[in-house]
Protein backbone atom coordinates (compact mmCIF):
# COMPACT_ATOMS: atom_id res chain seq x y z
CA UNK A 1 0.00 0.00 0.00
CA UNK A 2 2.83 2.74 1.11
CA UNK A 3 4.50 1.89 -2.31
CA UNK A 4 1.06 2.23 -4.67
CA UNK A 5 0.39 5.81 -2.26
CA UNK A 6 3.95 7.12 -3.37
CA UNK A 7 3.60 5.88 -7.08
CA UNK A 8 0.19 8.04 -6.79
CA UNK A 9 2.07 10.79 -5.22
CA UNK A 10 4.69 10.94 -7.61
CA UNK A 11 1.85 10.74 -10.38
CA UNK A 12 0.17 14.10 -8.95
CA UNK A 13 3.67 15.85 -8.98
CA UNK A 14 3.93 14.68 -12.51
CA UNK A 15 0.62 16.19 -13.24
CA UNK A 16 1.36 19.97 -11.28
CA UNK A 17 1.49 22.68 -13.40
CA UNK A 18 3.19 26.31 -12.38
CA UNK A 19 -0.21 27.22 -10.98
CA UNK A 20 -0.96 23.91 -9.04
CA UNK A 21 1.04 22.34 -6.19
CA UNK A 22 0.88 18.87 -4.89
CA UNK A 23 -1.20 18.19 -1.49
CA UNK A 24 0.17 14.97 0.12
CA UNK A 25 -2.60 12.92 1.48
CA UNK A 26 -2.51 12.61 5.44
CA UNK A 27 -4.88 12.53 8.50
CA UNK A 28 -5.91 15.44 10.57
CA UNK A 29 -8.74 16.61 13.05
CA UNK A 30 -11.67 18.91 11.94
CA UNK A 31 -13.16 21.09 14.17
CA UNK A 32 -16.17 19.65 13.69
CA UNK A 33 -17.68 16.78 11.42
CA UNK A 34 -17.34 13.16 13.08
CA UNK A 35 -16.95 13.70 16.65
CA UNK A 36 -13.33 14.84 17.25
CA UNK A 37 -12.13 11.51 14.54
CA UNK A 38 -9.03 12.12 12.52
CA UNK A 39 -10.16 12.41 8.81
CA UNK A 40 -8.24 10.74 6.01
CA UNK A 41 -7.33 13.24 3.00
CA UNK A 42 -6.40 11.57 -0.10
CA UNK A 43 -3.19 13.43 -1.84
CA UNK A 44 -4.56 16.32 -4.53
CA UNK A 45 -3.72 18.97 -6.43
CA UNK A 46 -4.40 22.59 -5.42
CA UNK A 47 -4.35 25.73 -7.25
CA UNK A 48 -0.91 27.91 -5.90
CA UNK A 49 -3.50 30.78 -5.71
CA UNK A 50 -7.52 31.73 -5.53
CA UNK A 51 -8.94 32.22 -9.36
CA UNK A 52 -8.43 35.88 -10.69
CA UNK A 53 -10.40 38.20 -12.55
CA UNK A 54 -8.51 37.98 -15.56
CA UNK A 55 -8.83 34.41 -15.38
CA UNK A 56 -12.73 34.10 -14.83
CA UNK A 57 -12.51 36.73 -17.38
CA UNK A 58 -11.51 34.40 -19.98
CA UNK A 59 -13.54 31.89 -19.21
CA UNK A 60 -16.58 33.95 -19.61
CA UNK A 61 -15.75 35.15 -22.68
CA UNK A 62 -15.52 31.04 -24.07
CA UNK A 63 -18.93 30.62 -21.68
CA UNK A 64 -21.34 33.90 -22.28
CA UNK A 65 -23.92 32.22 -20.16
CA UNK A 66 -21.60 32.91 -16.87
CA UNK A 67 -21.25 36.78 -18.17
CA UNK A 68 -23.59 38.87 -15.55
CA UNK A 69 -26.07 39.54 -18.31
CA UNK A 70 -26.61 36.17 -19.86
CA UNK A 71 -26.36 34.41 -15.88
CA UNK A 72 -29.32 32.88 -14.95
CA UNK A 73 -31.03 34.44 -11.21
CA UNK A 74 -31.37 30.48 -10.20
CA UNK A 75 -27.57 30.48 -10.26
CA UNK A 76 -26.65 33.64 -9.08
CA UNK A 77 -27.99 36.69 -7.39
CA UNK A 78 -28.24 40.44 -8.54
CA UNK A 79 -24.34 41.56 -7.15
CA UNK A 80 -22.79 38.64 -9.15
CA UNK A 81 -19.62 40.29 -11.03
CA UNK A 82 -20.36 43.84 -8.91
CA UNK A 83 -17.36 44.81 -8.91
CA UNK A 84 -16.55 44.43 -12.73
CA UNK A 85 -17.12 48.10 -14.54
CA UNK A 86 -18.66 46.59 -17.05
CA UNK A 87 -19.65 42.31 -18.10
CA UNK A 88 -15.90 42.69 -19.94
CA UNK A 89 -13.90 45.64 -18.26
CA UNK A 90 -12.71 45.63 -14.54
CA UNK A 91 -12.41 49.18 -14.30
CA UNK A 92 -11.18 50.65 -11.64
CA UNK A 93 -12.61 48.43 -8.76
CA UNK A 94 -10.52 45.15 -9.87
CA UNK A 95 -7.50 44.80 -10.82
CA UNK A 96 -6.45 41.93 -13.34
CA UNK A 97 -4.30 39.77 -10.97
CA UNK A 98 -6.79 40.23 -7.97
CA UNK A 99 -9.05 37.58 -6.79
CA UNK A 100 -12.42 36.73 -8.46
CA UNK A 101 -14.71 37.58 -5.98
CA UNK A 102 -18.58 38.22 -6.27
CA UNK A 103 -19.06 34.72 -7.57
CA UNK A 104 -21.72 32.25 -6.80
CA UNK A 105 -21.11 28.48 -5.78
CA UNK A 106 -22.85 27.27 -9.43
CA UNK A 107 -20.26 30.07 -11.46
CA UNK A 108 -17.00 28.56 -9.25
CA UNK A 109 -17.79 25.43 -9.43
CA UNK A 110 -18.43 25.40 -13.49
CA UNK A 111 -15.69 27.30 -13.83
CA UNK A 112 -13.60 24.10 -12.57
CA UNK A 113 -15.53 21.78 -14.19
CA UNK A 114 -14.33 23.46 -17.20
CA UNK A 115 -10.90 22.83 -16.72
CA UNK A 116 -11.38 19.24 -15.51
CA UNK A 117 -11.14 19.79 -11.71
CA UNK A 118 -13.69 21.19 -8.99
CA UNK A 119 -13.59 22.77 -6.05
CA UNK A 120 -12.32 21.38 -2.62
CA UNK A 121 -13.68 19.78 0.17
CA UNK A 122 -14.44 20.90 3.27
CA UNK A 123 -11.78 18.79 4.84
CA UNK A 124 -9.65 18.99 1.78
CA UNK A 125 -9.48 23.00 2.34
CA UNK A 126 -9.35 22.62 6.22
CA UNK A 127 -6.41 20.14 5.74
CA UNK A 128 -4.54 22.52 3.73
CA UNK A 129 -5.42 25.59 5.63
CA UNK A 130 -3.94 23.75 9.13
CA UNK A 131 -0.78 24.33 7.65
CA UNK A 132 2.21 26.12 9.15
CA UNK A 133 3.12 29.63 7.32
CA UNK A 134 7.07 30.15 8.01
CA UNK A 135 7.62 32.93 10.54
CA UNK A 136 3.92 33.77 11.53
CA UNK A 137 1.53 32.51 13.54
CA UNK A 138 -1.24 31.61 11.43
CA UNK A 139 -4.46 32.49 14.13
CA UNK A 140 -2.83 35.79 14.47
CA UNK A 141 -3.25 36.37 10.72
CA UNK A 142 -6.38 35.02 10.11
CA UNK A 143 -7.61 37.21 13.32
CA UNK A 144 -6.03 40.59 12.10
CA UNK A 145 -7.52 39.86 8.75
CA UNK A 146 -11.30 39.26 10.47
CA UNK A 147 -10.86 42.49 12.30
CA UNK A 148 -10.44 44.78 9.12
CA UNK A 149 -12.76 45.80 6.43
CA UNK A 150 -12.56 44.25 3.07
CA UNK A 151 -10.69 46.42 1.07
CA UNK A 152 -12.47 48.29 -2.27
CA UNK A 153 -10.14 46.95 -4.40
CA UNK A 154 -8.37 43.75 -3.61
CA UNK A 155 -5.30 42.87 -4.26
CA UNK A 156 -3.57 40.86 -6.26
CA UNK A 157 -3.96 36.54 -5.43
CA UNK A 158 -0.41 36.41 -4.71
CA UNK A 159 0.60 39.42 -2.42
CA UNK A 160 -0.36 36.97 0.87
CA UNK A 161 1.47 34.83 2.48
CA UNK A 162 2.76 30.95 1.33
CA UNK A 163 2.31 28.33 3.71
CA UNK A 164 4.58 25.61 3.90
CA UNK A 165 2.48 23.42 1.47
CA UNK A 166 3.17 26.29 -1.39
CA UNK A 167 -0.33 27.79 -1.35
CA UNK A 168 -1.15 31.47 -1.68
CA UNK A 169 -3.18 33.66 0.08
CA UNK A 170 -4.80 30.73 2.09
CA UNK A 171 -5.94 33.20 4.49
CA UNK A 172 -5.68 37.30 5.07
CA UNK A 173 -7.41 37.60 1.66
CA UNK A 174 -10.89 36.15 0.64
CA UNK A 175 -13.20 33.17 1.95
CA UNK A 176 -13.16 30.69 -0.30
CA UNK A 177 -16.07 28.54 -1.93
CA UNK A 178 -15.90 25.14 -0.99
CA UNK A 179 -17.28 21.93 -3.11
CA UNK A 180 -19.40 21.17 0.09
CA UNK A 181 -19.63 24.36 2.11
CA UNK A 182 -22.87 23.73 3.89
CA UNK A 183 -21.87 20.06 4.56
CA UNK A 184 -21.29 21.00 8.46
CA UNK A 185 -24.81 22.22 9.25
CA UNK A 186 -26.70 20.29 6.32
CA UNK A 187 -30.08 19.18 6.58
CA UNK A 188 -31.71 16.47 4.93
CA UNK A 189 -35.93 17.02 4.24
CA UNK A 190 -36.95 19.63 6.53
CA UNK A 191 -39.92 18.47 8.31
CA UNK A 192 -38.28 15.08 9.44
CA UNK A 193 -34.60 15.67 9.41
CA UNK A 194 -32.91 12.96 10.75
CA UNK A 195 -29.56 14.15 9.48
CA UNK A 196 -29.48 17.08 11.36
CA UNK A 197 -26.73 16.79 13.89
CA UNK A 198 -27.96 19.67 16.64
CA UNK A 199 -24.61 18.59 18.29
CA UNK A 200 -23.28 21.41 16.09
CA UNK A 201 -25.58 24.75 17.09
CA UNK A 202 -25.13 27.13 20.08
CA UNK A 203 -23.17 26.25 22.96
CA UNK A 204 -23.54 22.52 22.17
CA UNK A 205 -21.64 23.38 18.62
CA UNK A 206 -18.63 24.87 20.92
CA UNK A 207 -18.62 22.20 23.34
CA UNK A 208 -18.25 19.43 20.33
CA UNK A 209 -15.84 21.39 18.67
CA UNK A 210 -12.29 19.32 18.57
CA UNK A 211 -10.44 22.53 19.59
CA UNK A 212 -12.30 25.46 21.37
CA UNK A 213 -9.45 27.65 20.81
CA UNK A 214 -9.61 28.07 17.27
CA UNK A 215 -12.23 30.90 17.01
CA UNK A 216 -11.05 31.29 12.84
CA UNK A 217 -12.20 27.83 12.47
CA UNK A 218 -15.28 28.69 14.23
CA UNK A 219 -15.70 31.41 12.10
CA UNK A 220 -14.94 30.05 8.66
CA UNK A 221 -17.56 27.06 9.69
CA UNK A 222 -20.42 29.86 11.02
CA UNK A 223 -19.89 32.08 7.63
CA UNK A 224 -19.82 28.69 5.54
CA UNK A 225 -23.16 27.30 7.19
CA UNK A 226 -24.71 31.26 6.72
CA UNK A 227 -24.45 30.72 1.92
CA UNK A 228 -26.46 29.49 -0.44
CA UNK A 229 -25.41 28.41 -3.32
CA UNK A 230 -26.48 31.54 -5.52
CA UNK A 231 -24.73 33.91 -3.36
CA UNK A 232 -22.05 36.80 -4.52
CA UNK A 233 -20.06 37.98 -1.81
CA UNK A 234 -17.67 41.07 -2.04
CA UNK A 235 -14.76 39.08 -0.08
CA UNK A 236 -16.00 35.11 -1.37
CA UNK A 237 -14.17 33.85 -4.22
CA UNK A 238 -13.04 29.85 -4.82
CA UNK A 239 -9.86 28.16 -6.37
CA UNK A 240 -9.82 24.64 -7.83
CA UNK A 241 -8.53 21.07 -7.02
CA UNK A 242 -7.72 17.63 -8.85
Amino acid sequence: MKIVATFLLILIHCAATAGQVAIKGGVFTPLYGSAKKPVKVSSFLMDVAPVTNAEFLKFVNSHPEWSKPLVSPLFAEADYLQHWASPTEFGSTAIPDGPVVNISWFAAKSYCDARGMRLPTVNEWEYVASRPIPGADVRKVILDWYSVPTPDVLPAVKSGLKNSSGVISLHGLIWEWTLDFNSAMVTGESRADGSLDKSLFCGAGSASAADKSDYAAFLRFGFRSSLKAKYAVNNLGFRCVK
